[in-house]
């Protein structure tokens, strides 16, 4: 079988689902969710009928299977029903693509078995639930599917990772261990070969990803045993303070919770930033150089003369 023609075989199994979860479809709407002419549907639903899948057409309304042909509803609550429609938005939102449509497939047999008037309140709350953008849901494409494929077969994954403040990506060998989600943004925790040990990396900033299908076998500890013990290095953090003036307090926005931002007071025209960082302070100092134009760091003193040394460094080489 060519590669076409498993993507027709696909489409029409697919086309078959779609008939399973919605009791009518039009042609105009499958042709707009498969990419391809209203004909090339005309097409598909003719091997369906060819094939004995009793297919029923409706002037204005469009396509639906003859009732009695579906196999046995499953019986889902109401609330229940509802909580598809509300993962299927999440997935869309912060998944990846390659994940977001194959959980949308997944969902599409699911609904394929509710009763007709589950079916009829899941299409009508379809519509009514959104949720918009963020800065912070730009997945880059598979990467999530990536990372679950090498965690299940525990496969080395080579990574393009830029940092922030970094003219270019470093590229890493990693062992992946789990995925998180946190401050609004995707995580994961990996062993690092050119570290020689555990990092976490932020999703968002992976520019590039192959799984090298080459395994290993060191045992890594369960997430949960990294997670934890993050929650515990927390404790020992670092009060700093930051004064801005109001025009240029926004600048620190980007990505401040992963510095550990508290909060912000106005102290006249100005801005007083507070963070509690569990960040070494020598990575803290670097990120703030990217602001240091427009603001102070009024405590801890150690800061300011990590900064100097740093601003001194850089003179130096000019």
């Amino acid at each position: 079988m060519s590669e076409l023609d498993v993507k027709k075989f696909n489409r029409i199994l697919s086309i078959y689902v779609q008939l399973q979860s919605r009791n009518w479809i039009t042609a105009q709407q499958l042709a707009d969710r498969y990419q391809v002419s209203v004909r090339t549907i005309y097409r598909d639903i003719k091997a369906l009928e060819n094939a004995g899948v009793p297919i029923y057409n409706e002037q204005g309304k469009g396509y639906a299977l003859v009732e009695g042909y579906k196999i046995p509803p499953t019986i889902f609550t109401k609330d229940e029903a509802f909580s598809f429609v509300i993962a299927e938005k999440l997935m869309q939102k912060f998944a990846d693509k390659k994940m977001s449509f194959n959980f949308s497939s997944a969902l599409h047999k699911m609904k394929a078995v509710l009763r007709s008037s589950e079916k009829e309140n899941v299409a009508l709350i379809e519509d009514q639930f959104l949720i918009f953008d963020t800065a912070s849901n730009e997945t880059s494409n598979e990467v999530l599917s990536v990372l679950l494929e090498s965690i299940v077969s525990k496969t080395q994954i080579e990574i393009l990772y830029q940092k922030p403040g970094d003219n270019k990506a470093d590229k890493r060998l990693l062992e992946p261990i789990g995925i998180f989600y946190e401050h609004d943004y995707w995580y994961f925790m990996a062993f690092c070969y050119l570290r020689n040990d555990y990092r976490q990396f932020r999703i968002d900033r992976v520019k590039q990803i192959v799984n090298t299908a080459i395994s290993f076998n060191r045992e890594h500890k369960q997430l949960d045993y990294f997670l934890n013990a993050k929650k515990q290095a927390e404790v020992l953090k670092t009060t700093v303070k930051i004064l801005a003036p109001k025009k240029s307090a926004h600048y620190f926005n980007w990505d401040r919770y992963t510095y550990g931002f508290v909060s912000e007071k106005e102290l006249d025209d100005k801005m007083e930033l507070t963070f509690e960082t569990t960040t070494h302070l020598q990575y803290f100092a670097r990120w703030f150089l990217m602001f240091a134009a427009e603001a102070e760091i009024t405590e801890p003193l150690e800061l300011r003369q990590i900064v100097a040394d740093l601003l001194q460094k850089a003179i130096e080489k000019i």
